[in-house]
């Protein structure tokens, strides 16, 4: 896998030649090979509730699709396979519909807190629930409330890591919670300790 190598075309490698950038990552596609995901990648992938992607329709236009779930939701099968289930939503259907006819896709997932950006390309892969349970199960939510259609299996083709640069730090309600745990425990104890202190007074 070379991100590099599939992302950079000629047009590309002509702007990085004119802006000065092209020495530096003419370094990164000679030696920027991959074999599939470490456990770097799989960590970031893992803690995910959702993610964006875009395929390419027929008519030319990419379309850009936000993917939401409960954390964990999208699954490492193996270091170069992703598999989540497709939920009932809207019944556009746009993506499973583009990858009739061009089944290539990329990926961003972000880490919002670590300042942390993956991008994967990658082939989608669209298969039946019926026919394939094993799989069904091992992608299944069991706590979440919605039906799902399909499953979808992501072949990772090259992925690379963006800088985190411009990218604004932002927390769910849950890791915000998690992070000021502590403080309401303590705000409790305080809370109980005047309480009894009182009570003292009265008797």
């Amino acid at each position: 896998m070379n991100y590099a190598k599939l992302a950079f075309t000629e047009a590309i490698k002509k702007l990085q030649q004119a802006y000065g950038s092209r020495s530096n990552y003419e370094k990164m596609e000679r030696f920027s090979d991959q074999e599939g995901l470490s456990p770097r990648e799989t960590k970031l992938i893992e803690g995910r509730n959702s993610f964006y992607m875009a395929s390419h329709g027929a008519n030319d236009f990419p379309y850009i699709q936000h993917r939401g779930g409960p954390t964990g939701f999208l699954k490492v099968l193996n270091s170069q396979t992703l598999g989540f289930l497709d939920f009932s939503g809207n019944k556009q259907y746009i993506t499973v519909g583009n990858a009739q006819t061009n089944n290539k896709v990329a990926l961003i997932l972000v880490d919002y807190p670590a300042r942390a950006r993956l991008k994967i390309y990658a082939e989608l892969e669209v298969l039946s629930l019926e026919e394939n349970p094993e799989l069904t199960a091992r992608l299944s939510l069991p706590d979440y409330k919605h039906r799902p259609e399909r499953v979808i299996l992501l072949h990772i083709k090259a992925f690379d890591w963006n800088c985190p640069q411009h990218l604004t730090p932002r927390f769910t309600q849950e890791e915000i919670e998690k992070a000021f745990a502590p403080q309401f425990e303590y705000i409790q104890y305080l809370e109980a300790e005047v309480k009894r202190l009182r009570d003292n007074q009265k008797n």
